[in-house]
């Protein structure tokens, strides 16, 4: 009786363990005959509340996703996606419980690059949506397939990508809003292709009316913007539907909104705002939404290309002073780190970097991770427990995502720091050039075992924190008064902990003193830019009227002697 039973547990088990679910995509001859290269994605959902592709995320509610390389897809081959492909956050398809899905299938393609140091990578291009894999126009997709799905048989499911996603429209110029797009010269002789960065520019009031005012330029960095942000000339839309934020717990947060913007218009045109040059620049790669505006070995020369290319090219043609004491930066999460590091890698090219929220400005304090100590990134290690490092919580500490949830996530999404998000474009700008054309990973993907030799590169390029001590003897005299960091103390994703270490060091400096200034928000989340008279709502959506007006007064303590301050206050 008991063999019976061990015979019959065996069965079972064999037949989970060597089942033959699998999907089956054949090549898209709908949409041409060419090659493809990408990563094909399998997601599966248990609602339909939304496309399975928008459903993939780093938090508990995330649906799952399978994903595979594909290289030379031609015309009459099948892909088959099955238990070897990994997944997240269920790994293996074997793994996923019995019943009835929704099911998509998408092809985020790939396109081949032969970069001047003699790499060929196959990466996505971004095609106007900010590297965003479920929204690039180009990808093939299906429209949802509800489908069963029984690991104790052997299925096989055909999927066709029927769809794809069409092109993005450009923005239209308005009286106040302008937009700039050039081929840089750099970056297409790095990538060995044409390469553009551009920016949405915002004129001041009587910028026509005033034909021989020169402004200085307003910078703000961040993540891809589809168009200049925060400003509305027209009212709030009596007829918006409400919306719901739960980060903030908030109903109608997108009339909140409408009104920021359109009160910000009325200051920018009212009569006591400065009259600057603000603008908002793109500048995606092959692996991100934006370069982190510095020169990198994967990326190529952004830092130069932004710095010496783009700014000369829009000051020249919107009149402005063109003189690094005339220009000044504000950025916040992505662009606070980059904006207190153009300031220190082009320290005379920039007065001023107010740098809200930045992402980790000292490795000591890569988020949780102290990449030059710590062996592993995912787990503090004892002798009889592993215990797992957070990687997102709330403004009470709750925590929601684990920093090895969120790399298996995107180690899913794509190989080779391809997935096109956080973790992974820290590696493409901070790490060195692989012997396979790739960044070389800080940690391993799956283990999360740090590399000590990459962590070392890490710290001689680009830990700010490090770069700032090590070099201020020859910084100290072009940065005084320059550098101006503000976090909340309950940031989401633990950058108060880099911005603590960064402040140590700021203190230690002397032969100048800094002048610096550093500010914490009481229980803020992520996106806390030094107000403290407004939730965090409100004041993540203000960049612009604080930080414009907060430098129109330093830059009176800061600028050459003689130069003027005055022509363009009217």
């Amino acid at each position: 009786m008991k063999q019976l039973l061990f015979i019959s547990y065996f069965l079972i088990l064999t037949s989970c363990l060597f089942s033959q679910t699998k999907f089956l995509i054949p090549y898209p001859s709908k949409f041409g005959n060419k090659p493809l290269d990408g990563r094909l994605l399998l997601l599966i959902s248990t609602n339909n509340k939304a496309e399975p592709r928008f459903q993939i995320s780093d938090g508990p509610q995330t649906q799952q996703v399978f994903g595979i390389n594909v290289d030379n897809w031609k015309p009459g081959e099948v892909k088959t996606i099955d238990a070897k492909a990994f997944g997240y956050p269920v790994e293996n398809m074997k793994q996923l419980k019995n019943g009835t899905y929704y099911v998509q299938v998408l092809l985020h393609k790939y396109e081949t690059f032969k970069r001047k140091d003699g790499h060929t990578v196959k990466l996505p291009m971004d095609r106007g949506e900010g590297q965003h894999w479920n929204l690039a126009p180009g990808n093939l997709y299906n429209q949802p397939l509800q489908l069963s799905f029984n690991n104790a048989g052997t299925n096989a499911h055909t999927i066709n990508l029927d769809s794809e996603i069409p092109p993005i429209k450009e923005p239209e110029d308005t009286k106040y809003i302008k937009h700039i797009k050039i081929q840089s010269k750099l970056l297409t002789e790095f990538w060995g292709r044409p390469m553009y960065i551009g920016a949405h520019v915002l004129l001041p009031e009587g910028w026509d009316t005033h034909p021989n005012v020169k402004y200085p330029l307003a910078i703000m960095h961040g993540h891809f913007p589809d168009d200049f942000g925060g400003f509305r000339t027209t009212p709030p839309d009596p007829d918006l539907k409400p919306d719901y934020i739960a980060r903030f717990n908030l109903t109608g947060y997108n009339k909140i909104v409408q009104q920021e913007e359109y009160d910000f218009y009325k200051l920018w045109t009212g009569p006591n705002f400065p009259r600057v040059i603000a603008i908002e620049i793109q500048h995606p790669t092959p692996y991100y939404d934006d370069s982190y505006a510095v020169n990198s070995a994967n990326n190529g020369p952004y830092g130069d290309a932004i710095t010496y290319e783009l700014i000369p090219e829009i000051e020249k043609r919107f009149r402005g002073i063109g003189a690094g004491w005339a220009r000044f930066m504000y950025g916040g999460s992505t662009g606070g780190w980059e904006v207190l590091a153009a300031q220190l890698f082009y320290p005379d090219e920039y007065n001023g970097c107010y740098s809200a929220c930045p992402d980790p400005i000292d490795f000591r304090a890569y988020m949780v991770v102290d990449i030059y100590k710590d062996k592993n990134a995912y787990y503090q290690e004892g002798p009889f427990r592993k215990t797992l490092r957070p990687g997102h919580r709330n403004y009470l500490g709750h925590v929601d995502a684990y920093l090895r949830d969120m790399n298996l996530r995107e180690l899913a999404l794509g190989t080779n720091s391809r997935s096109g998000d956080q973790f992974d474009v820290w590696e493409s700008v901070f790490s060195p050039c692989g012997a396979d054309g790739y960044p070389k990973p800080i940690w391993n993907k799956y283990t999360g075992e740090i590399d000590s030799m990459v962590a070392r590169y890490w710290r001689d390029n680009f830990d700010l924190s490090y770069i700032l001590q090590r070099d201020w003897q020859k910084l100290g005299p072009k940065l005084k008064g320059k550098i101006r960091v503000y976090c909340g103390d309950m940031d989401n994703y633990y950058l108060n902990n880099a911005v603590y270490l960064f402040e140590e060091r700021l203190k230690q400096l002397t032969n100048p003193t800094p002048d610096a200034f550093v500010d914490y928000g009481d229980r803020a989340e992520h996106c806390w830019n030094g107000n403290h008279t407004q939730p965090n709502y409100i004041s993540r959506l203000r960049y612009h009227r604080m930080f414009i007006s907060k430098w129109a007064e330093e830059v009176k303590t800061r600028s050459p002697q003689g130069v003027d301050l005055e022509g363009w206050r009217y």
